[in-house]
């Protein structure tokens, strides 16, 4: 005996299957590893859950298991054939493999950061960046201590929220690496998560260069208290600045180790320069620092605005400082490289917000209290009594007279004057100094790693193109070598500006724009109420986040009118990418559960109104087994109810496991998605053709949302088929009739099966020219059929951009579908003809077409009754009963005046519709039990044979389709 497959157990072979039976050699049932015939050794009763499960991912070392099928659950273990092809797989592989290839090499496991060193200290210095202390005391100069404090506290309301809402989305689930983009991607889609993400990671290469140029300033500083220079002030920023930029470049290839050591060596370094500043706020100032302004007790004067210059504003300043707050996310940036994000990212990024708020309003409160606005800092403006009353500035009440610089706006000590008045402060000036570098480099350094990290994930989504390149990684952490060139490259232009206020606000709106996406993910997954969305951080309010969401927009337009505006440009347009190419992935995002609340709120309301005939659609079950094997069938019916009505195309498959598969399959769906179809699959299971064709009249479309039309394709080989086939097959449409839908059925002298074996499910059709001969072949639609009624109010409707020749009266959906057809691109140049026939029977038999009457009856020939049944050897209810597709003499002759129409519609249309592009033609409609299916057959044979053009032969359920009145 071969087994073709087996699993093996401790003790030996457990399971196998050889090709007709399984077998097992303990005992025990096992369970299928959901892949294409191979078992694992998994008991089927009480199997509990397990982490590999749930998981996408599979850990290092060992093989991924796999939940038992409901095969191997519900079936017997002894049945004589293996798991059907449709069980759920996980892994692909293909029989035969062996079990060591499922075990990975182990690998060394990369370096991982708890929430202190990983989160809230990144986060901590990324927010005490340059701002603080090169920006923080001239701010409070101009917008005063009350004022600051409230720049401060707003810019740390919008990013507390922001951090609540974070928290929120990374406890939702897994966080693999990508930060802010990969949060947003998941919670709203590729759709907005590309284009924040491509801005986000700009916005933080530009942040580099933020930081570089105030550590350039101060480096710059120092030398020019010194004497010396290299070329400029400016160039000196300059070259400071690139050589600085390359240096965290070499620090940042060297690995997230070696980049994490040096964010540590910063944070005790910004420590210390704290601690020397507070100290330095209650020593007593010497004359030296009183005279470049630094006094005590002078907080009320200083807590009232004092604007100066073109910036002088609440929202200047606003814009200035916000880049200060912006750090919260560098925690979340590195996901990827944390131990527990889930954990890590909430509590780290909140302790951060909470100590570097602390810090900031402490900051500015010390130092508004400490230094004056203006100081000429020249020893000898000491006040004399005889300038007492002419003297300017607060340190008058010290003794000291900055009148003239004051007057001549020339004084180059004070908060407003001069950026480093911390230094002047502090009990060590140089102890600031090391603050400073600490503070500038280590933002700077983790904006470089952030940059890199949220581009790369956005690379490998392959969202856009191009940019894939950047998608590469290097080494045990999958560092983006290739996206640190490119936030080098960036930075470096930036840093070419040489002016920290002139780039802190170009990137505040896009750190904006990413804050209000992250909350109105938040508020967006919450409102929907999915099930998928449950958060293990409880601390946050859909409508608190829907808040922050709208206050980070208007303080966008408040900031700077113009970049808000290029900023939601650039995101429209990203936007419009991704929704124009729509990009093969899916993350089960919140606009999905909302689009599935949407439907079902909007199906549910349909059933609270009755239907109206002026809303009446044609929607359409199109009985195209597996679509791809017609496509034609499935090209015209889209082509009228594209963004019009309902398309659902049905596939009637037999009971075997094999063909459940094929009746179930996701891949018709790709399919009609790749070839820009909009419908439905429907796919059932039965015996036979008619009993899966009434399950789908019966249960397919959802309350008002179902079809009403039946469209099918002719049966062009009935003469050559079992008589039983022809029975079925016009069984189909009575069964159509009885439910009340209207029955269609086309037919082309082609034929609708383009592909005579069937194609390969999801491959695209190789022949791309299947239907365009329904287009291109003329300028005419010809609708021809019988009908007794006439009325002249038929025209009006008829007419199509004045292209219509004959209007005649007729309503019903022999008109509709045409005029439907014409509204489309391709066919709006389409005149439409209506012939209306008007013949009596006795003018039909006295017409001479012996051809067509002869031909006619040779169709039927094979079909009557032969000697033996007209001599009474057989009863009409037994042929009736047991051959239902015979015809007898009285069924002809009570008949004879339906079939002359048929024959004379047929030679009308002969001579009058050669060059029409189609054909909309009245379906005649057979009695139950008085037309035998073999004549009703013919019927539809004899009228639509030999046209050239493609035929609709149209019947509708006798319900008004078309309107003529307004109320």
């Amino acid at each position: 005996m071969k087994t073709l497959f087996s699993v093996k157990g401790e003790e030996g072979p457990k399971y196998g299957f050889d090709g007709s039976k399984f077998h097992y050699g303990d005992g025990t049932s096992v369970a299928s590893q959901n892949s294409s015939q191979i078992l694992t050794g998994y008991d089927t009763l009480d199997v509990g859950p397990n982490y590999d499960f749930y998981a996408n991912t599979t850990a290092l070392g060992r093989v991924r298991r796999s939940r038992p099928s409901l095969f191997q659950l519900h079936s017997n273990i002894e049945d004589s054939f293996p798991p059907p092809l449709y069980e759920e797989t996980n892994t692909g592989r293909a029989p035969g493999d062996s079990s060591e290839d499922d075990v990975e090499e182990p690998q060394s496991e990369p370096t991982r950061f708890g929430w202190v060193k990983g989160v809230m200290i990144r986060c901590m210095l990324n927010i005490w960046g340059v701002i603080l202390y090169l920006r923080l005391p001239w701010i409070t100069a101009q917008a005063g201590i009350g004022l600051t404090w409230v720049i401060i506290l707003l810019s740390s309301c919008i990013t507390g929220i922001t951090g609540l809402s974070t928290s929120a989305i990374a406890t939702n689930g897994k966080v693999k690496g990508g930060g802010t983009y990969f949060l947003i991607s998941r919670s709203l889609g590729p759709e907005l998560g590309g284009s924040i993400g491509l801005i986000f990671a700009f916005a933080n290469a530009v942040a580099v260069a933020m930081h570089t140029v105030g550590f350039a300033e101060t480096v710059q500083a120092l030398m020019q208290e010194s004497g010396a220079s290299i070329v400029d002030p400016i160039n000196d920023i300059r070259i400071i600045g690139v050589i600085t930029v390359t240096c965290l470049l070499a620090i940042s290839l060297a690995g997230m180790e070696w980049e994490a050591k040096a964010q540590v060596l910063f944070f005790f370094v910004i420590l210390v320069s704290f601690a020397n500043y507070i100290v330095g706020t209650i020593i007593p100032a010497t004359p030296q620092k009183q005279a470049k302004g630094f006094f005590t007790d002078i907080f009320a004067e200083n807590f009232v605005p004092s604007w100066r210059g073109p910036e002088g504003n609440f929202f200047g300043m606003f814009s200035i400082f916000f880049p200060s707050a912006t750090g919260i996310l560098a925690g979340a940036n590195i996901s990827g490289d944390l131990k527990d994000p889930t954990v890590a990212i909430p509590r780290g990024t909140l302790m951060a917000i909470f100590w570097t708020t602390l810090s900031y309003l402490i900051i500015a409160a010390t130092i508004g209290a400490c230094v004056v606005r203006d100081a000429s800092g020249i020893m000898n403006d000491t006040l004399v009594m005889s300038s007492v009353d002419s003297c300017q500035g607060l340190a008058c009440q010290y003794g000291w007279d900055f009148t003239d610089c004051i007057t001549n706006k020339t004084c180059p000590y004070g908060i407003s004057n001069q950026y480093q008045s911390m230094s002047l402060v502090s009990g060590f000036a140089p102890l600031i100094t090391a603050g400073i570098f600490g503070a500038t480099l280590s933002s700077a350094l983790a904006c470089l790693v952030s940059a890199p990290k949220v581009f790369q994930c956005l690379c490998k989504d392959n969202l856009y193109p191009v940019i894939g390149f950047f998608g590469k990684g290097s080494g045990k952490n999958d560092e983006p070598i290739r996206g640190y060139i490119l936030a080098y490259i960036i930075a470096v232009c930036f840093v070419l500006i040489a002016e920290l206020n002139t780039i802190a606000p170009i990137i505040s709106n896009f750190f904006l724009c990413s804050y209000a996406l992250i909350n109105f993910s938040c508020f967006h997954a919450s409102i929907t109420n999915s099930p998928g969305w449950r958060p293990s951080f409880r601390f946050y309010s859909k409508w608190i986040s829907l808040l922050g969401a709208v206050v980070s927009v208007i303080i966008m337009f408040l900031l700077t009118w113009w970049a808000a505006l290029i900023a939601i440009g650039i995101v429209i347009f990203l936007l419009g990418y991704v929704l124009y190419k729509k990009p093969s992935v899916n993350w089960g995002s919140s606009v999905q559960a909302g689009s599935y609340n949407m439907a079902l709120s909007y199906c549910v309301s349909l059933n609270q109104v009755d239907d109206h005939i002026k809303n009446y659609r044609p929607q359409c079950l199109v009985l195209t087994g597996p679509p791809s094997c017609r496509p034609a069938l499935v090209d015209f019916v889209g082509t009228f109810t594209k963004n019009l009505s309902l398309m659902i195309c049905g596939n009637v498959g037999g009971p075997s496991p094999s063909t459940l598969d094929t009746a179930s399959s996701n891949s018709h769906v790709t399919w009609l998605n790749k070839r820009q179809i909009k419908s439905f699959y429907h796919g059932v299971v039965a015996n036979d053709l008619r009993t899966g064709v009434k399950m789908l009249l019966q249960g397919a479309g959802l309350g008002r949302i179902r079809p009403n039309v039946l469209l099918t394709g002719f049966k062009r080989d009935w003469r050559k088929d079992k008589p039983s086939c022809i029975d079925n097959y016009i069984g189909i449409l009575h069964d159509a009739f009885d439910l009340q839908y209207g029955v269609c059925v086309l037919r082309t002298r082609e034929g609708l099966d383009m592909f005579r074996q069937a194609q390969t499910h999801g491959e695209e059709s190789k022949n791309h020219e299947d239907f365009m001969f329904f287009y291109n072949i003329s300028l005419y639609i010809f609708a021809s059929f019988y009908c007794k009624l006439c009325h002249g109010y038929i025209r009006q409707m008829l007419c199509v951009k004045g292209k219509c020749e004959v209007c005649c009266a007729l309503k019903g959906l022999t008109l509709l579908l045409p005029y439907l057809l014409t509204r489309k691109k391709r066919w709006a140049r389409c005149k439409v003809r209506v012939f209306v026939g008007q013949c009596s029977v006795e003018t039909l038999s006295s017409t001479s077409f012996s051809d067509s009457v002869r031909r006619f009856e040779d169709l039927i020939g094979p079909y009557r009754l032969n000697t033996a049944q007209k001599d009474g050897h057989v009863t009409a209810e037994q042929m009736n009963q047991d051959c239902p597709w015979m015809v007898s003499d009285e069924e002809i002759e009570t008949n004879k005046s339906k079939t002359l129409r048929q024959i004379r519609l047929n030679e009308v249309l002969q001579d009058y519709s050669r060059d029409a592009a189609i054909i909309f033609v009245t379906m005649p409609v057979g009695r139950r039990g008085k037309c035998p299916s073999a004549l009703y057959m013919a019927w539809l044979e004899t009228l639509s044979r030999d046209l050239r053009p493609p035929v609709l032969l149209v019947r509708g359920n006798q319900e008004n389709v078309l309107t003529f009145y307004c109320q």
